[in-house]
């Protein structure tokens, strides 16, 4: 135990690690932001938020997804033990695609979400926020598995915006041109490329081993000179995700295995997810505990989009029926400069959001001249996403 307890206490003194592509963000960087990503040091900010914001809905956009966890997941048995641990049909998924996914524990609440690239049966990639692989281990009891967590070996970038096709084709990446939405393909020095990514636009995302790091981010960044690429950090990506409406764990929804409170955790109904479960399949981790809560009604939230009146930021805001009643709490919010409007993701208590629809109202705080002013601001239940950008879908995609 002392050992133990040893090195336990110097793994608190180790350093953020830095990703493959550290140093060139570094040399882009002006304004000096930093976060902790699963232990990386990773830029929130490069040079400016609405700069790099606007680099992701009109020109293209380079965002460091290194610190995504990575598991590669093979042997005879992968699908079916990635039937068991997902809540969807991982049978039904096509060969060289990309799947969003979520899986839950034995109670039915959601671990984690991400995305499974199916090379083939025998074949996978699980990428997501949070590390896993006791729970993996756990449940690839009795399948003939390996499970390697490769995320200090695979770097990633993500490449989004209207000009990012151009930017892959300009750097020799001409095969992306046949690519749909959510399908990979595998190229030469175990470079992969799927269109993928978190900004609901035209967009890819690249994974390669870090020995090719330099070269890769010189060639892109040499191939966008003319197409307006720009290094960009979390802050940028954070809006564009929200006008998405995508969802990120433990900030629109707690990881079950993080919830302090019982209340905490919620099931896939309850953040949204209700059209991911596939019932169909004879047993996936949480079915029994999801299909209970349906049929006894015992769900108590509802995930919600808003649009809410005025420009004022309702990040973390209370949510009130009738200016009085607590009924929900604003999980993501931000101005959208797209749409033009003050957008939310929002949790609310049910019947809520269901049965009970108007007349919600905003609690948000504003300082103004080192005095915060209370304000009751009317929100809107509307239908995500707010953007929603044809050229994400075209193929062959853009070239501008």
């Amino acid at each position: 135990m002392k050992n133990n307890f040893k090195e336990n206490k110097n793994n608190f003194k180790q350093p953020l690690l830095k990703t493959p592509f550290y140093e060139m963000f570094s040399k882009e960087m002006t304004q000096g932001y930093w976060y902790d990503w699963s232990g990386y040091k990773a830029a929130s900010i490069v040079q400016d938020q609405e700069l790099e914001y606007f680099a992701i809905r009109s020109t293209a956009s380079l965002f460091d997804i290194s610190p995504l966890i990575k598991y590669r997941i093979t042997g005879p048995d992968a699908e079916d033990f990635l039937n068991k641990l997902t809540i969807r049909n991982v049978s039904q998924q096509k060969n060289n695609t990309v799947q969003y996914t979520i899986w839950c524990d034995d109670e039915g609440n959601v671990l984690d979400d991400g995305t499974l690239f199916k090379f083939n049966n025998t074949d996978f990639r699980l990428c997501c926020q949070e590390r896993h692989l006791p729970w993996l281990i756990d449940t690839a009891s009795g399948f003939n598995v390996e499970i390697l967590e490769e995320t200090n070996l695979i770097a990633g970038l993500s490449i989004q915006g209207p000009t990012s096709a151009a930017v892959l084709i300009n750097a020799g990446y001409q095969s992306i041109d046949h690519l749909k939405p959510f399908e990979m393909i595998k190229l030469t020095d175990d470079i992969l490329i799927s269109r993928t990514g978190f900004t609901g636009d035209l967009g890819y995302e690249i994974f390669l081993p870090n020995k090719l790091s330099t070269a890769v981010w010189n060639n892109l960044w040499k191939a966008g000179e003319d197409l307006g690429i720009r290094a960009i950090g979390f802050n940028a990506l954070n809006i564009a995700r929200i006008e998405t409406g995508f969802i990120m764990t433990n900030s629109d929804f707690i990881a079950s295995e993080h919830a302090v409170r019982n209340d905490r955790a919620k099931k896939p109904d309850e953040i949204g997810m209700s059209w991911m479960v596939d019932m169909t399949k004879q047993y996936f981790n949480g079915k029994v505990a999801i299909q209970k809560a349906r049929e006894n009604n015992e769900n108590k939230f509802v995930f919600v989009a808003l649009e809410i009146d005025g420009k004022e930021p309702a990040d973390g805001a209370i949510i009130y029926h009738n200016k009085d009643l607590e009924v929900g709490i604003i999980t993501a919010a931000t101005w959208s400069p797209t749409a033009k409007k003050s957008i939310a993701l929002a949790t609310l208590k049910l019947p809520y959001g269901q049965k009970i629809k108007s007349n919600l109202w905003v609690e948000i705080y504003a300082l103004r001249e080192l005095e915060y002013f209370k304000m009751m601001k009317k929100a809107f239940i509307v239908k995500a996403p707010f953007v929603k950008l044809k050229r994400r879908n075209l193929t062959p995609p853009l070239r501008k």
